[in-house]
């Protein structure tokens, strides 16, 4: 649940900020008549993520068990595939991201009140269509589907309301070290979702290895207790893991942290150009819309 929670709420905060940025963008250009046109693809995104969401509930339901299980496993690897870009994609974009929008949302305008849809569709639609395939990833690989699901709208909730709030004023936050730290867990959820997918292909039978496991962690870890229990729903950690499954969330973690890690470091900005890091820094802090906090505060 707790694993849902965090994807919802770092999902949904992104969604909810790239929304309030065009929607003030907007606002502030005078084009609120074009507003219709942005709701109109912000609607559009959410009804193709829940529509998604339903085909990868139900849509397996009436195959075979190595059926089901290749398509979990594939589905769990470009879930894993998907959260990694996302990850990697906002610790570097993160800075720029305000700016990039609004020249988007220029384009946009000047292309019609079609583009404006387009622009609500893609911006929100991909964060919609990730988080649907990476909560089902882990929704399928927890016993209590139900928790994991209240966790996950838990999650976009509370991002509904911290993005409502930042954008009117009420609420400042540092959202560079939020996205830093989030972004921490979910290379560790992310790498358990990897091992589970692994885990299936090999019950499949398109993977070797199924029976051989490298660990039995029962006695440690045991399933039954409140931590055991906290550890699967958050990290995937199974009682068995079989080889593969370990040396996959090794290399998994050993390659794809340092990179977030890395991503994550300012520039230093090369001789002559601290004129131009004076406007970079503005960009950096999206105004009220995204309510970060000021430059002195921020990690």
């Amino acid at each position: 649940m707790l694993a849902n929670y965090l994807i919802g709420l770092r999902e949904g905060l992104e969604a909810g900020l790239i929304v309030g940025i065009l929607v003030a963008y907007l606002r502030k250009s005078g084009r609120r008549d074009l507003l219709p046109k942005l709701w109109i693809g912000i609607a559009a995104a959410i009804a193709v993520s829940l529509g998604l969401g339903a085909i990868l509930t139900w849509g397996p339901s009436t195959l075979s068990f190595q059926a089901q299980e290749a398509i979990g496993g594939g589905l769990s690897i470009v879930a894993v595939g998907f959260v990694t870009w996302m990850v990697l994609w906002m610790a570097k974009h993160a800075p720029t991201l305000s700016r990039e929008l609004r020249e988007r949302a220029d384009s946009a305008i000047v292309g019609g009140g079609i583009g404006l849809v387009v622009l609500g569709v893609v911006s929100v639609g991909r964060e919609g269509i990730e988080t649907a395939i990476f909560v089902w990833a882990t929704v399928a690989s927890t016993q209590d589907p139900v928790a994991s699901f209240v966790g996950v709208v838990l999650g976009i909730l509370t991002a509904v309301a911290l993005a409502a709030l930042i954008s009117l004023g009420f609420l400042r936050i540092d959202l560079g070290r939020f996205f830093r730290w989030t972004g921490v867990v979910l290379v560790v959820v992310a790498a358990g979702v990897f091992a589970y997918g692994v885990g299936d292909l090999q019950e499949a039978g398109i993977l070797p290895g199924v029976g051989q496991h490298a660990l039995n962690l029962a006695a440690v870890v045991p399933p039954t207790s409140w931590w055991g229990i906290l550890l699967a729903g958050l990290f995937n950690v199974t009682a068995e893991p079989t080889w593969l499954q370990v040396i996959v969330w090794v290399l998994y973690i050993a390659i794809v942290m340092p990179l977030f890690v890395l991503r994550q470091r300012p520039k230093r900005p090369r001789t002559g150009d601290t004129a131009s890091a004076q406007p970079a820094a503005a960009s950096a802090t999206p105004d009220a819309v995204t309510g970060t906090a000021p430059a002195s505060n921020s990690a």
